[in-house]
């Protein structure tokens, strides 16, 4: 059942109510407010959970939110030639950090007209960089979450930014984390910024600020977007066409690759890029492609040094799964001790549910066709990884799939296989797996008819039958 929805109108008259009439103290009011409306199923996310303050100028007297007090003083900055700069300047980042602490600040300011004001003062901040940094902060802010503010004319702003202040890293940085807030789930401002030519501004910003690995990983972050297909609104999108572009037009898996090798030891940049090639590894000859230019060879060495780190683990797992669609690059990942690594790193964090997934499904695409591969995989105690991490997350699908498409790619070209998996307790797991989770169902079944074991298969309709009768 869908929750219903009320206005930040509704909700602080009842704040009020409950001060005024019932005597309350601001912080039982807003408290009883609260539990009041979500025990009627009202969802509260959109909602400024917040007592309405006085506001600071005199002139008004009506108490509202902070963020709105401020809006109010930065609509009369951009109107007025008289406000201060110093003034307009210390209310840009008032508002910048009302809207960081939560959407439902940032949603609120939306709803009440926000946008135009702030490119508005963003246009008029294009030729002072300080300025224009701080008006791109506060944009960036208020468009997190809420893509569909940006028009064509903010879109324009964009890129005349990159073009105008492109040899400055944090404009830029701000700049990109404009971008990427309004590509997520919004398929139209992608294809829009595409065509206008955002791509080569995307990867020229990581070749010209190389160094500065907040605008690297913002870049990395922004690229990757552009190849998701993640709005719901859309039946197709052009994710794949944006990653052939990335590749193909604008050099990404080089231009990637090498900042990779620059920013050695950098986790949280390592992590974005490594995300990032996954998303480019769309066809047969860019997984070749990662691997000739020492992508593969990269991700072995991060497997290696930097296992301790559970998030850039799951990122160098999802790559390495990804090029590994190539049958070529699985020898490879073979060949450089992909498989033995691969199951250090998920006993490692086996308490990690997306590394155990990523491991399971690395080792389930490296067995995929290769009974060579499956020898190895079996040798170095892949099937036993794959087991705890069943029984570590018994709860979480993704895993219990995983290791399920891994044991039947094992047993399906290399029937003797089977009798060593099964004796590890793996017939139990999989029915568990079959009868927890939904979405497990096919997956499981194929393991459990290709590891020799009793499995019901419904066939539901044959397409055979009476005719229609009216």
């Amino acid at each position: 059942m869908a929750l219903r929805r009320i206005t930040q109108e509704t909700f602080d008259a009842a704040v009020r109510e409950n001060v005024d009439e019932f005597e309350m103290d601001p912080a039982e009011a807003l408290r009883e407010a609260v539990e009041q409306f979500q025990s009627q199923g009202v969802d509260l996310s959109c909602i400024v959970k917040a007592v309405p303050t006085e506001p600071s100028d005199d002139k008004q007297q009506e108490q509202t939110h902070k963020i709105l007090q401020t809006l109010e003083s930065l609509r009369i900055a951009t109107e007025s030639e008289d406000v201060s700069k110093t003034k307009a300047a210390s209310d840009i980042k008032r508002f910048t950090e009302e809207c960081l602490l939560g959407f439902a600040q940032r949603y609120l300011a939306a709803q009440k007209g926000a946008y135009p004001i702030i490119l508005s003062y963003c246009q008029k901040s294009m030729d002072e960089q300080e300025a224009v940094l701080a008006a791109l902060s506060a944009l960036a802010a208020l468009t997190d979450g809420q893509p569909d503010l940006l028009d064509a004319e903010g879109k324009r702003f964009l890129l005349d930014v990159f073009e105008k202040h492109g040899a400055d890293s944090c404009v830029t940085r701000a700049a990109i984390s404009t971008v990427r807030h309004c590509c997520l789930k919004h398929e139209q401002n992608r294809q829009d910024l595409v065509k206008a030519g955002v791509l080569p501004l995307l990867t020229n910003a990581i070749k010209q600020h190389s160094e500065c690995a907040d605008v690297v990983k913002e870049a990395a972050g922004a690229l990757r977007v552009m190849t998701f297909d993640d709005d719901i609104r859309v039946s197709f999108g052009q994710a794949h066409e944006h990653a052939k572009m990335i590749v193909l037009q604008h050099n990404g898996l080089k231009v990637l690759i090498e900042s990779a090798k620059a920013h050695d030891g950098n986790t949280s940049v390592l992590s974005e890029l490594c995300a990032t090639l996954s998303r480019l590894a769309v066809r047969n000859e860019f997984c070749q492609d990662i691997c000739d230019l020492g992508g593969l060879k990269l991700m072995m060495t991060l497997l290696a040094d930097s296992y301790e780190s559970a998030e850039l683990v799951r990122q160098v797992l999802s790559a390495i799964r990804a090029v590994a669609g190539n049958d070529d690059v699985k020898d490879a990942v073979v060949k450089a001790g992909g498989v033995q690594l691969i199951v250090i790193a998920v006993n490692r964090h086996m308490t990690v549910s997306p590394v155990c997934e990523q491991g399971c499904a690395c080792l389930a695409v490296l067995a995929l066709r290769k009974p060579k591969n499956c020898k190895v995989i079996m040798e170095e105690g892949g099937v036993l990884a794959a087991v705890q991490s069943m029984k570590a997350h018994s709860g979480v699908g993704n895993v219990q799939k995983q290791a399920c498409m891994l044991l039947r790619n094992l047993v399906s070209h290399q029937p003797n296989y089977s009798q060593l998996i099964l004796e590890m307790g793996v017939e139990a797991l999989i029915l568990q797996a079959l009868r927890t989770h939904q979405d497990c169902g096919d997956v499981a079944k194929a393991a459990l008819r290709d590891l020799g074991c009793k499995v019901e298969l419904r066939e539901l309709w044959t397409g055979k039958g009476g005719g229609i009768t009216n």
